[in-house]
């Protein structure tokens, strides 16, 4: 039983070790004490339960047990005896507590606080793993299986992360489950008494066997690169798992409690910290406009019949220069400079970053954040906007009603218009759609009427919850109830928008609040906002907000906006309705310029977003080209060995005879003539050492057990065989080695590189297509040296592994202590 409870206590640590990966979710440690608790829990009701010797299922039963009564005593769902022993009550507890906490995860993101719900889950999971790993690793002695149940614990993080989870918490988990399975391993060598080696010598426990030894070494690399490989790619912490969250829907009436738990979601950020109770200071920003429109961080322009749906952003680093808007609209449009600082507080989490629209320089921010043109956002795949500070300069557009009903609608092959209309196929909405834009002439005109229908005339009023329909259709429940906060109404009005052909989307951020410091606009969460922004030809994407102004604090309107509840005033204004028998005030205005001429294919941004953007082809074409250079090593290597072994260093020396040094004129003296004979034999082995090569990269066989004279003559009768210049060629080169080897002197003077060469042309014009293409591209010959080559290496390593082993042996304290007392 010692060895059980040393078994258990090492499966319960290397549970907390696991759970390690969950500090990149908390903010505190107090799920770490509170996991502690639940686990030592466990782990005593098992090992009472084996001191009883009670089977597996009832050692199971008492685990739960012990979980249990941890969970009651760190959640109570109530006071006194309730604390102690669990009652119906606690049970009812602890669903509500689940319940809670999936609104939780909607509504904070990572790092999240110590709320209960969120504490009681993650305790719980943990308290469950510990259980399983228990059970896996002593009850039914398969310690390996024990790593699926730690693998759960940290694929949450992974999941649900922003950032890639740091490669700390991972080692520490993976730690924990390496030494449970040396623990196992040593229990197991305990069973079968002392070990010994061959000579006779006393092993300890500790010391491994070399089939163990190797799998050590196995898990030790595995984890090293498993922690060094994602750093050292950069493409690995790019990813399914690093894109932006995609809400589940802002369609009228519905929650929208969509998206990734634990991250900021577009959807949750209003649902769920509008009805917070708690007012969190989220932003902090400062700037020169005197009355500035919205801050923004966000768009959802992907409608489906269950609402609005975020899609993920793409664009250039915000280091580099961002386009600016100015000049390209058209004129009347009133283009203002401004510069604003954003200070993000240690509350708000999210892959994107508040600002203004139409932002044309930025500072303080690395490469990491990007700018997406089309939907006028920043956000990174890397970092989070958690304590961000930064500055950036941006450009704010005004207009007048009399400016935008000069824009033309856009043809319907444009592809921003196509990409931007499309709503699902509702009846109810369309014939909606086509009374209120009945007789309107202009783009204006119709979203004029889609906006002026979110009224207190007709019946709209905010609320933070809604009211449920039985039409089968969120949009129809809303547009009958009426009833709604600025999510419902951003949404409706874009579908509306939409169905009457003019593209729309719905574009969440922060109101400018009511706490105002001169320039200096402080945000909550109660100020965060959903409005609409409408496309407009050679004009761009124009803000609508139809949430009625008494539900907003900090509500902005505008002179082609107006707020639709305010008194009507008494005296006709420049920007009145137009109305449908008037076709001269509908008519566009002329304005200097040209404004009319050649714009029916409209200004599209998204067309022109990617030539701003950084081009992907240069990418994918270095992505190729590294590729081929990859596979080219080995016929690359191959050539260079070939040509190495194919120069001419054999040759006569000449040189004077000393002798005559005295005698004649240098043209009459005599010389002598002499051969280098380890010249000669390094030429005849490295011809004998290329034809090798070229008969596996033929596929010829090889027999290294033959003598030089014995493998050209089988070559001469079998592969050569009916060429007489291959076979006398295959001859001279087995004659070549074999003096090399045997003889006093080497073969001097014959043509060993033409001799290769008639060979190899011979073997490549009687081989297959195949084997000639892949003997060029991949020789079979280099390929094989390099197995055996890494095999060398790894013996040598083992080798020297060994002997620094034994040498490290010798001072072990623990025979040390045995000759001390042999002495």
């Amino acid at each position: 039983m010692t060895a059980h409870r040393n078994l258990g206590f090492v499966a319960a640590m290397a549970t907390l070790l696991a759970s390690a990966p969950l500090s990149a979710i908390f903010e505190r440690w107090t799920w770490l004490i509170q996991s502690a608790v639940v686990v030592a829990a466990v782990a005593a009701a098992a090992m009472v339960t084996r001191l009883l010797r009670v089977p597996l299922w009832g050692q199971v039963l008492g685990m739960l047990a012990g979980l249990l009564l941890a969970l009651n005593w760190l959640f109570p769902a109530g006071s006194g005896l309730a604390a102690v022993v669990p009652t119906p009550a606690t049970f009812t507890h602890f669903g509500e507590l689940l319940t809670t906490s999936l609104e939780d995860m909607r509504s904070y993101g990572v790092k999240v606080p110590d709320t209960d719900p969120l504490l009681f889950i993650a305790v719980l999971g943990i308290g469950s793993v510990a259980v399983l790993v228990d059970v896996l690793a002593v009850g039914l002695r398969k310690p390996a299986l024990a790593g699926l149940p730690m693998l759960a614990i940290y694929s949450v993080p992974v999941a649900i992360y922003v950032d890639s989870v740091p490669a700390v918490p991972f080692v520490v988990g993976a730690t924990g489950y390496l030494w449970l399975l040396v623990t196992d391993h040593i229990d197991r060598v305990r069973r079968f008494g002392r070990r010994f080696t061959g000579e006779g010598r006393d092993v300890s426990v500790w010391e491994a066997s070399p089939l163990a030894a190797a799998g050590r070494r196995l898990a030790v690399v595995g984890v090293a690169v498993a922690v060094a490989l994602p750093l050292a790619v950069p493409g690995m912490s790019h990813g399914l798992l690093t894109q932006l969250s995609t809400g589940t829907g802002a369609g009228a009436g519905g929650d929208g409690q969509g998206g990734s738990p634990g991250r900021i979601d577009l959807f949750a950020s209003l649902s769920g910290q509008l009805t917070q109770g708690q007012v969190t200071d989220f932003v902090k920003v400062t700037t020169n406009e005197e009355s500035p429109f919205y801050l923004r961080y966000g768009v959802a322009d992907d409608l489906r019949s269950d609402g609005f749906r975020v899609r993920s952003p793409s664009g250039r680093p915000v280091n580099q220069e961002l386009p600016d808007p100015r000049g390209q609209v058209l004129p009347g449009v009133e283009q203002r400079q401004y510069r604003a600082t954003i200070e993000v507080t240690r509350n708000l989490t999210m892959p994107l970053l508040p600002t203004y629209a139409e932002p044309i320089r930025t500072e303080e921010l690395s490469g990491a954040w990007f700018y997406d043109r089309d939907l006028q956002v920043l956000f990174s795949n890397r970092e989070n906007s958690r304590g961000k500070q930064y500055s950036f300069d941006y450009v704010r557009s005004t207009y007048t009603p009399q400016v935008l009903r000069q824009a033309r609608p856009l043809p319907a092959e444009n592809d921003l218009r196509r990409r931007y209309t499309v709503t699902p196929e509702v009846r109810e909405v369309e014939e909606l759609v086509t009374q209120l834009t009945q007789g309107a002439r202009t783009d204006y005109d119709k979203v004029r009427a889609v906006y002026d229908h979110f009224s207190a005339d007709n019946g709209f009023t905010y609320q933070l919850t809604t009211e449920s329909g039985t039409s089968g259709e969120e949009i129809v429940d809303f547009l009958n109830n009426k009833v709604g906060f600025c999510q419902q109404y951003a949404a409706a009005m874009a579908w509306l928008v939409r169905a009457a052909g003019i593209p729309a989307r719905v574009a969440f951020g922060f109101t400018n609040g009511s706490d105002r410091d001169g320039n200096t606009y402080t945000l909550t969460n109660r100020n965060l906002h959903a409005w609409t922004e409408v496309y407009f030809d050679r004009i761009g994407w124009v803000p609508f907000d139809a949430t009625p102004t008494y539900g907003v604090q900090g509500w902005t309107r505008s002179e082609w906006a107006p707020d639709t509840d305010a008194p009507e005033p008494t005296a006709p204004e420049a920007d009145a309705p137009v109305t449908p028998d008037d076709p001269a005030a509908s008519a566009p205005v002329d304005t200097p310029g040209g404004v009319e001429e050649d714009v029916d294919q409209g200004f599209d941004p998204a067309g022109a977003a990617p030539a701003e953007e950084s081009p992907r082809w240069p990418w994918w074409a270095l992505a190729v080209l590294a590729s081929f250079a990859l596979l080219a090593v080995p016929a690359l290597r191959r050539m260079l060995v070939r040509r190495h072994r194919g120069r001419p260093v054999v040759g006569p020396t000449v040189r004077a005879d000393p002798a005559s040094l005295d005698g004649p004129a240098e043209g009459d003296r005599p010389v002598l003539v002499e051969v280098d004979d380890d010249r000669a034999r390094a030429h005849a082995h490295a011809a004998w050492e290329e034809l090798m090569d070229t008969l596996v990269d033929y596929r010829v066989r090889v027999d290294l057990s033959e003598t030089p004279r014995v493998t050209a003559e089988r070559l001469a009768a079998d592969a050569l065989t009916g060429d007489e210049s291959a076979t006398s060629a295959v001859r001279l080169l087995g004659r070549a080695e074999e003096r090399a080897r045997y003889a006093r002197s080497p073969l001097t003077g014959e043509p060993l590189p033409p001799a290769l060469d008639t060979v190899r042309g011979v073997l490549a014009g009687r081989a297959d297509r195949r084997t000639r293409v892949v003997a060029a591209v991949l020789p079979p010959s280099v390929l094989m040296r390099w197995r055996m080559g890494l095999a060398e290496s790894s013996s040598r390593f083992m080798a020297g592994s060994g002997r620094l082993r034994s040498r490290l042996l010798r001072w072990n304290p623990r025979r040390l202590l045995a000759g001390r007392v042999g002495r």
